[in-house]
């Protein structure tokens, strides 16, 4: 067992990193606690306002903690909120009152989304049960019942005080040596040889080795100070409270009944004693500049309560007024006491923005961050800044993960105000953002388009997802595909079943441009692969290389393809753009790290027709005796100059060809026309995903991320522990005999489909969750992958509970697909 905060041996005052806190909301609070808990002492927090309530989001949030989310991190981080506010109390008042939650259905679709979401629930160790009509109505007696089909009862949800968990923490923090200041208004950051040195405020400097920009939706102001772009844009949220109702009347608690969410209607509700208080996400989206939010004096002075409290706008209210009075007749009669559009934080993928910056050392990032995650990422930051690394995956989250094509003001305002329209919405794992597209384009686009491609999108690029140029295959398939149900048919088309076939029997050109590529080169690249990677990398020019990047603690950051182009020349394949920053924060003086995607692309050629397709076209032998698995070379396709890389990542012979993005159409064009005769398609990515399932190849992020190990994954064969020293190789060693492995499963039934994070259940016990999940078209079954306890043999069944259906399904045997690795090594 880890030893708790308390428990750490803590280094002396003498010792401690000086650190300055901008923001002294819940997060900035709660982060305060968590680094004194952990030994570092000289923390100063600053704040603009008055303490406790100096005006931020904080002073005015619901407090509503609903920890039940598509996000795995977000949910990790609402349960510890749960946990450590329900253990606080200030002045003898709690800081978490679990009146629970309850989220209704009023249409179909939505009762069947709180099933998906009991499922996801139950993956994630959150409590909680769809319940009927008639339960509703019991725990909410206010509600009309004839309009609810249902609700997702989850008992231990329920109403952070915000303000009092930050005085909570803000005494337990002051007893161990931190200061708070109020009435500080930060106006710079100093720096020192890229590193962050001090704070400036109006009433004096700050001298500091680490600087925590906590200060919410003035984020980007603070950024701007030290030369980073916080890609936020503060929203204005409508909340009014009623007159007291006489159905309440006599309330002596806050707060008795579960929240209450009404998502078809994108409103909420919580108690005030006697009062109700209704929040929208209905209205229009109303952004808001945080450079021209007020400071709190400047507030108060144009009559409002607070920098965070904008004048209520009536024009707005009003239809989400009329919902909610439909909803709850007791409201039929009442009427609004007071209201405010209070402002908030989103960002374009509506995920937190937290972690050190690439552009100033020492300078963190604690932004976007709702009081429903906030200790759940005060711990996961200062775990962070202390030990180098954070107890839980927090990729999703990192400020490295936008790609600088998702870094503009007019990206950010127009994502971020997107992401405020669809909280509530019922979201498809696979929906894309409508706006703004297309931005990031292949140059195969045009050509993709002509075959009519279904484009979905990922980092910004178009990415096509199948051809409807192919639906005349469809016919052969037969009786082999069975039909899906709604929710699975969803951005699907069977044609990704003919493209998989046409992969396996022929040959299929994939574009694999968004495929991350970095360049590493100069003297000592080599060394310096060798030690961030576990992988034997010291082969001879040519030879390319499956490793994994990991932490310190022996957790997988990212896993990589890198081919030695030359001596001191190597091209990477790698993940995101975490990666490049992994890599350039400990790249030694001489060796360039640069990414090379934006201006490269890339076809894979695979098939078992792949190298009639491109022998003809090339005078380079590109026989199996000539060029090998897992090797690379320089060649020419046609006219066009490639480095091609004999991989497959679906399981068939093949070449990855890459080649600078002024030739690309060049090179799709010579291909395709080549290829006619040999019956060639162009193929997306659903077809792509059910191959590289079907071999079970992982997806970083997905299938495996910081928090499992090599030997855990399945991917212990890429570590190479006689190799010398790289980082992370002595946690490996150290660590026990894995309790949890990525399990491969096959659904029992052909017909059925799940599609990734539902619970699975062995011998009737969650014991674990899917990963990914596709149909296998060349099994003819689904296949998922799992994680799930060590030990459990092949045969064993298991269930995976689908919108509240119980699945059946039995552990395999990997690789599910050509074992041997005939196909590809031919």
């Amino acid at each position: 067992m880890s030893a708790t905060p308390e428990d750490r041996p803590h280094p002396s005052p003498e010792t401690s990193p000086r650190v300055v806190v901008v923001g002294a909301g819940i997060v900035g609070c709660s982060l305060a606690d968590e680094l004194t808990a952990r030994g570092w002492t000289d923390v100063t927090v600053l704040e603009q306002g008055p303490l406790p309530a100096p005006g931020g989001s904080t002073s005015h949030a619901p407090g509503l903690v609903f920890r039940t989310s598509p996000s795995k991190t977000l949910t990790g981080f609402a349960r510890y909120t749960v946990e450590k506010f329900g253990s606080l109390s200030h002045d003898g008042v709690p800081c978490f009152e679990p009146v629970g939650g309850l989220e209704l259905a009023t249409t179909p679709e939505r009762l069947a989304d709180l099933h998906r979401r009991a499922g996801l629930a139950a993956a994630r160790g959150v409590r909680g049960e769809v319940v009927s009509t008639a339960r509703c109505k019991k725990l909410w007696p206010l509600l009309d019942e004839s309009v609810v089909l249902g609700g997702f009862h989850t008992p231990e949800d329920g109403l952070a005080r915000a303000v009092l968990a930050c005085r909570a923490q803000l005494d337990r923090a002051t007893a161990r040596g931190a200061r708070f200041l109020d009435r500080h208004t930060v106006t710079g950051i100093e720096r020192a040889d890229g590193r962050v040195s001090g704070v400036v405020t109006d009433r004096g400097v700050f001298p500091a080795d680490h600087v925590v920009s906590a200060a919410g939706f003035w984020g980007p102001v603070i950024g701007r100070m030290a030369g980073v772009d916080v890609p936020l844009q503060p929203l204005a949220h409508q909340y009014a409270r009623t007159r007291p109702l006489r159905e309440l009347s006599g309330a002596r608690a806050e707060a008795t009944l579960p929240v209450l969410r009404f998502q078809d209607a994108d409103l909420y509700f919580r108690e005030h004693h006697d009062r109700i208080g209704i929040g929208s996400y209905a209205h229009r989206p109303l952004p808001v500049d945080p450079f021209g939010v007020p400071g709190y004096d400047a507030a108060r002075g144009r009559g409002m309560e607070m920098p965070s409290s904008y004048p209520f706008t009536e024009e707005d209210w009003a239809p989400s007024w009329a919902d909610a009075r439909r909803l709850v007749p007791a409201l039929r009669g009442a009427e609004v006491e007071s209201g405010f559009n209070g402002v908030f934080s989103f960002t374009p993928d509506g995920m937190p923005v937290l972690g050190e910056t690439r552009e100033l050392r020492g300078f963190w990032l604690a932004e976007a961050v709702w009081v429903t995650h906030s200790a759940g990422v005060a711990r996961a930051l200062a775990e962070w800044m202390v030990d180098g690394r954070p107890s839980t995956d927090v990729h999703d989250c990192d400020v490295t993960r936008f790609e600088e094509a998702q870094r503009s003001p007019a990206y950010v305002r127009e994502r971020g105000s997107q992401q405020f329209a669809e909280v509530y919405d019922v979201t498809h794992p696979l929906q894309p953002m409508e706006r703004p597209r297309p931005l990031r384009l292949s140059p195969f686009h045009a050509r993709q388009e002509q075959l009519g491609a279904f484009f979905l999108e990922g980092g910004g690029w178009e990415r096509p997802h199948w051809y409807e140029a192919n639906a005349p295959l469809v016919a052969s398939l037969g009786a082999e595909l069975p039909g899906r149900d709604p929710w699975s048919a969803r951005y699907w088309s069977p044609i990704a079943a003919a493209e998989a076939h046409a992969t396996r029997e022929r040959v299929a050109l994939y574009d694999m441009t968004p495929l991350r590529r970095l360049e590493v080169a100069g003297p000592g690249a080599l060394d310096f692969l060798d030690r961030m990677t576990t992988n034997k990398l010291r082969k001879r020019p040519g030879a390319v290389t499956y490793t994994l990047l990991l932490d310190d603690n022996g957790g997988i950051r990212s896993d990589l393809t890198v081919a030695r182009l030359a001596e001191d020349h190597f091209q990477i394949g790698a993940n995101s753009p975490a990666d490049l920053d992994h890599l350039v924060r400990h790249a030694p003086r001489g060796v360039q790290v640069r990414d090379i995607t934006s201006g490269t692309c890339c076809i894979g050629v695979w098939g078992p027709l792949a190298r009639a397709l491109v022998q003809p076209l090339t005078e380079d032998d590109f026989s199996h005796e000539g060029f090998g698995y897992f090797r690379a070379r320089r060649a020419h396709i046609g006219h066009v100059p490639v480095t091609a890389m004999r991989l497959s990542y679906v399981g068939e012979l093949g070449w990855e060809l890459y080649t600078t993005a002024d030739l690309g159409l060049r090179l799709w064009d010579t291909l395709w026309e080549a290829g006619r005769d040999l019956g060639v398609v162009a193929a997306g990515r659903s077809a792509f995903n059910s191959l590289r399932l079907e071999k079970g190849y992982r997806a970083w992020g997905i299938d495996m991320t910081t928090e499992h190990t090599p030997a855990e994954a399945g991917v212990g064969f890429a570590v190479r522990m006689d190799k010398g020293d790289f980082v992370g190789r002595d946690a490996l060693r150290d660590r026990p005999e894995p309790a949890h492995r990525l399990t491969p499963l096959l659904l029992d039934d052909p017909a059925a489909v799940v599609l990734g994070s539902e619970p699975v259940s062995v011998d009737g016990t969650t014991a674990g969750y899917v990963t990914s999940a596709g149909h296998g078209y060349t099994l003819g079954r689904c296949v998922a992958y799992a994680w799930l306890p060590a030990g459990l043999t092949p045969g064993t069944g298991v269930h995976i509970e689908y919108f509240g259906e119980k699945v059946p399904a039995t552990v395999a045997e990997e690789p599910l697909f050509d074992p041997e690795m005939t196909r590809i090594r031919r």
